[in-house]
């Protein structure tokens, strides 16, 4: 398994970072890679992803979502091992930082290879630029989902 963890500082509120990171259909206009989303219900999505040149499609489960503090999910299947944790902390009015922490099955050789080297590390660290960048100049969120997905056995 490997660990990726980034971190970043945002020039908005902590309810418009969150806000947009619950609209998983827009992650394919910062997140390179993601082709599509598609939101299921409220705690299930299914992706498609491009990497490296290999296409995957799986499932993820959001397991834990609480507005402007965290968003927890696991994949339930297809060839994608994969769960992950983003967080939002007030940095005061107008600032959030944003922490992204992802643990991944590397499948292949390749994979393997790229995670060895940091490739994943510097894929997240982009993405969060790319984020830091599509909600600074939006200044507002694309739509927003506010509700709450407790913790499993709590």
């Amino acid at each position: 398994m490997s660990t990726v963890t980034e971190s970043i500082d945002v020039h908005v509120p902590v309810h418009t970072a969150y806000d947009q990171w619950t609209q998983f259909e827009s992650f394919p206009q910062f997140m390179s890679g993601v082709e599509s989303i598609r939101q299921l219900d409220d705690r299930h999505t299914h992706w498609v992803t491009k990497i490296g040149g290999v296409r995957r499609e799986f499932d993820a489960e959001i397991t834990e979502q609480h507005a402007d503090e965290r968003i927890a999910w696991k994949s339930t299947d297809g060839d994608t091992r994969h769960a992950g944790v983003v967080t939002f902390h007030r940095l005061g009015d107008t600032d959030t930082r944003v922490t992204v922490q992802l643990d991944w099955q590397p499948q292949n050789l390749t994979e393997k290879a790229g995670s060895a080297i940091g490739a994943d590390s510097m894929q997240v660290k982009a993405d969060t630029m790319r984020f830091k960048e599509f909600i600074e100049q939006r200044g507002q969120a694309t739509g927003a989902w506010r509700g709450d997905v407790p913790r499993p056995g709590l």
